[in-house]
Parts: structure tokens; sequence; C-alpha cells
């Protein structure tokens, strides 16, 4: 049903090849459009934006642990570690 495609990446300008395969994982997920870049300009993509995000400390309000997390802390808001929130996502199962 679907055939490899050629494409050229948008950020090194590289061709690469859209395979049959991907192009059904992609309809299997949804996803409207092809790709822009090729692999390695995905990751590459991927890596600085994992690389960008700041890290904030904040102090569990269930134990009083330190938490290390990847959002700014709210005033007046709680934070939980990750073995907190585990629980208590696990108790409203």
């Amino acid at each position: 049903m679907y055939e490899d495609i050629t494409l050229t990446c948008k950020d090194c300008g590289q061709q690469f090849v859209f395979t049959a395969r991907d192009q059904e994982f992609y309809a299997e997920k949804g996803f409207q459009n092809q790709p822009q870049r090729c692999k390695a300009c995905r990751d590459k993509r991927k890596a600085a934006a994992g690389e960008a995000r700041e890290i904030y400390t904040a102090i569990c309000s269930k134990c009083g642990k330190e938490a290390k997390i990847r959002f700014q802390p709210t005033e007046g808001r709680p934070v939980y570690c990750s073995e907190c929130f585990a629980e208590m996502r696990n108790n409203r199962q």
C-alpha cells in the first residue's frame, strides 16, 4: 500500500527515505504530515530541547524530601517527589 518516498531535510538539506513502514506508523498514529527532518536532525532537536529544560529543587509537600522537578514551583501549590507522586497516582486507580 505504501511506497518509500525520498524527502529533503529542511535543516541539513540531506535527502532521507520516508519508508513505507514509517508511513504506516504515521498513519496508525494519525499523523497527517510527512517528516520534515532526517532522523539525525530530529534527534539533535530532541537533545537540544532536553538540555534547555531547567531543573528546579523543591521540598515534597508529603514527605519533606528534596524533589527535583522540571517546572518552576508555584507558591501555594503542592509539589511531590517522584515516589510520593507515584504512590498518589497508584492510589487513584
